[in-house]
């Protein structure tokens, strides 16, 4: 199979509903919409969350408390076990772990953490290390550096 045997699926393209094409087509005069009421006229009906005047969902529910959501630091992870099989050793920035495709931005914290095994000695610098991630790529002869 290729490129130019592949085509449109039987059913999937449907013509547009042409609205106010006169009676004979069903949807002539109000065009589907029915005799006057809010969701006849031009701009109307209801924005998302309106439950006809009943008190809202998102009022009725009580909000207290502190939630850190707002505050939280977002890390890009990445497991030590990569560092084994991407780099042959030596020194890892953030740059690095860019270009090998371990994280996906430069603009965002990197996190290591301790997934995996590490058998060659790495100078690690990135914004945050778990414990147990720097016992194992130091016990491997390498160092972490948070920067």
């Amino acid at each position: 199979m290729n490129l130019h045997d592949l085509g449109v699926v039987p059913g999937s393209k449907r013509a547009a509903k042409r609205l106010g094409q006169g009676i004979g087509s069903g949807t002539g005069k109000t065009s589907g919409k029915g005799h006057k009421g809010h969701k006849s006229r031009t701009g109307g009906g209801v924005r998302p969350g309106f439950e006809g005047g009943q008190m809202p969902l998102a009022r009725r529910v009580p909000k207290r408390g502190f939630n850190n959501a707002r505050f939280a630091k977002e890390y890009q992870v990445v497991n030590v076990e990569f560092l084994s099989s991407r780099f042959e050793g030596g020194e890892i920035s953030v740059k690095e772990l860019y270009e090998a495709r371990l994280v996906r931005s430069l603009a965002q914290p990197v996190k290591l953490l301790a997934k995996g095994e590490v058998d060659k000695a790495f100078v690690v610098k990135v914004n945050a290390v778990s414990q147990s991630a720097r016992q194992k790529i130091e016990a491997a002869g390498g160092k972490v550096e948070v920067i």
